[in-house]
């Protein structure tokens, strides 16, 4: 039977134990999805020594039914469009084109907020551990490690606390390596395996990233 996480940081600190191997490593990085992938990458990339970064990527919703991915966006203009969900309820064209375009100008605003001037993090030939909290459908995870790819990582993993077996199955093809907490039959949905699953804010986002880089520059 599983247990449910506290909250993030809890998953966070028991994802970062299975990922030691990868600790004081000078290629890693660690990449949290915004916003609540961004708590666990940060226990991850402290427990690691690693530094922390994000990879923005967007959910494209359904309109009138948000929580129901038919797809997802992130920079540099991949686009993942989960076909199944497209055709099963006639999803036009002129549709997802319109649910791009307002994704894509979020991505725009999220990219200023949490980097400003900064560049985009080196990816090639770097090991890149990409953290969220869950997944639930694989739209947004499939995104980001479509773009990740485009940059030619030496190895790419995909951690997270919880995510459904047939999920992590249908990944493992795309990726080097997942590592998963919990792996339960039936997830139903990413919020039910936390006691606290509270809405990340753009301004705790920033705040841990401003930590982090403090915390590099320190050490080196």
């Amino acid at each position: 039977m599983w247990q449910r996480f506290r909250n993030r940081t809890e998953a966070g600190k028991l994802l970062a134990a299975r990922l030691i191997e990868y600790a004081n490593r000078p290629d890693v990085l660690v990449l949290g999805l915004p916003r609540g992938g961004v708590p666990v990458a940060d226990e991850v990339a402290k427990a690691l020594n690693a530094p922390l970064d994000v990879c923005l990527v967007r959910k494209l919703g359904v309109p009138g039914h948000k929580e129901l991915a038919m797809g997802a966006l992130a920079m540099g203009g991949v686009r993942v469009i989960n076909e199944n969900v497209v055709d099963w309820l006639r999803i036009s064209k002129e549709t997802i084109d319109e649910v791009v375009a307002i994704e894509m100008r979020e991505l725009e605003r999220r990219n200023h907020i949490y980097r400003g001037n900064r560049p985009a993090p080196k990816v090639k030939n770097h090991t890149i551990i990409l953290v969220d909290d869950g997944i639930a459908t694989g739209a947004t995870i499939r995104a980001a490690i479509a773009t990740l790819k485009q940059q030619h990582p030496r190895e790419l993993v995909v951690a997270v606390p919880v995510a459904g077996v047939p999920t992590c199955e249908e990944l493992q093809a795309e990726v080097d390596k997942i590592v998963c907490v919990m792996m339960p039959e039936d997830l139903y949905a990413i919020g039910i395996w936390y006691e606290d699953f509270e809405q990340t804010s753009d301004t705790q986002v920033c705040e841990l990233l401003t930590r982090q880089k403090l915390l590099v520059a320190n050490d080196s």
